[in-house]
C-alpha cells in the first residue's frame, strides 16, 4: 500500500516545516501551493533529501482544482495524513477574503478528500491562538452560522448577525479561525466511521515571513512574545513537529481537539501574568 500526504501552503513557512516533518512517515508527499516556482524549488528541496515529494499548484478557494487534487491523491495511492497549513492572515485580505481562504475552503477541502478517508487516515488544519485572545462569550447566533462555512449565503449572513464590525479583517481572521476549531468538532463525527481523524493546531507568534508581516503592522504581538513565558517566538519547525505527532500513528486516539502552540501565552494571560 502505497501511502500519501497532502500538505497545503507548503512551498514555505509552516507548510514547508510540515511537509519537512512528514517525508518519513508516508511514501509519497504532494505538496500543494498556489505558486508555482514556490512548491516545485520546495519538492525538490526533499526528493533532494531522499524524500519522494511533488509539487501540485493550487488555488485552495478553487473547486474545481480541490477536485482534481482529490484524483491526484487517488491516483498515487491511499490518503494517510493531511496538512492544512495554507491560510492569510489579517494584513493580507478583506474581511470576506479572509473568511474564504481561512474557513471556507478549509471545509471544502475536508468534505472534497473525505471519501478518501480510511482506516488510519489523520487530518491537521490550521486554527490560530486568535480567538481565545477575546474575553467576551460568542454571540451563538454568530455561532449557529459559523458552523455552517459552506450555506450559499455564509458570508452573508454572517454580516448580518454580527454587523459592520465583521468588517475589520482581525475580527474576521479571529471569527474565521474560530471556525477551523468548531469545524473539527464536526468533522471528527463524520470521518470516525471511516476510521479517520482529525485536529486543529492554533499557533502562537511564529517566526515565519507570514508572521513578521503581522507584527510589523501590529506592534502589540511585541507586547504578547513579552508575555510568553518561554520569552520567544515560535519556529515554524515547532508548529510541524506538533503536527507531525498528531498525523502519526502514535496519536492514533487523538481527535476532534484543537493543540494549542502559544508558548504559554495564552495560559499567562488568564492566569493574569
Amino acid at each position: 500500500m502505497t501511502t500519501v500526504a497532502v500538505v497545503t501552503g507548503a512551498g514555505r513557512g509552516m507548510g514547508l516545516a510540515c511537509a519537512r516533518e512528514l517525508v518519513g512517515q508516508v511514501d509519497t508527499v504532494l505538496m500543494v501551493d498556489r505558486d508555482p516556482d514556490t512548491v516545485t524549488a520546495a519538492a525538490a528541496e526533499l526528493s533532494a533529501r531522499g524524500g519522494a515529494a511533488e509539487p501540485f499548484v493550487l488555488d485552495i478557494t478553487d473547486a474545481d482544482g480541490l477536485a482534481r487534487l482529490t484524483k491526484r491523491v487517488a491516483e498515487l495511492g491511499t490518503l494517510r495524513s493531511v496538512a492544512h497549513a495554507a491560510g492569510i492572515s489579517p494584513t493580507m485580505a478583506d474581511w470576506r477574503q479572509i473568511f474564504t481562504v481561512d474557513l471556507v475552503a478549509t471545509a471544502r477541502l475536508a468534505e472534497t478528500l473525505r471519501p478518501l478517508a480510511t482506516e488510519g487516515t489523520a487530518l491537521v488544519v490550521f486554527a490560530s491562538m486568535a480567538p481565545m485572545l477575546d474575553p467576551a462569550a460568542p454571540d451563538p447566533d454568530a455561532l449557529a452560522v459559523l458552523d455552517d462555512p459552506l450555506h450559499d449565503q455564509f458570508l452573508d449572513r454572517m454580516h448580518q448577525v454580527l454587523g459592520p464590525d465583521i468588517e475589520n479583517p482581525g475580527l474576521a481572521y479571529s471569527w474565521a479561525k474560530r471556525g477551523v476549531q468548531r469545524f473539527v468538532w464536526q468533522e471528527a463525527v463524520r470521518l470516525g466511521p471511516a476510521g479517520g481523524r482529525i485536529c486543529s493546531v492554533s499557533p502562537g507568534i511564529i517566526d515565519t515571513p507570514q508572521g513578521r508581516q503581522e507584527a510589523e503592522a501590529h506592534p502589540t504581538m511585541d507586547v504578547l512574545v513579552q508575555r510568553t513565558p518561554l520569552r520567544r517566538r515560535g519556529r515554524a519547525e515547532d508548529v510541524a513537529a506538533v503536527v507531525g505527532f498528531a498525523l502519526s500513528d502514535r496519536a492514533g486516539f487523538l481527535n476532534g481537539i484543537d493543540l494549542l502552540v502559544d508558548g504559554g501565552v495564552c495560559a499567562a494571560l488568564r492566569a493574569g501574568r
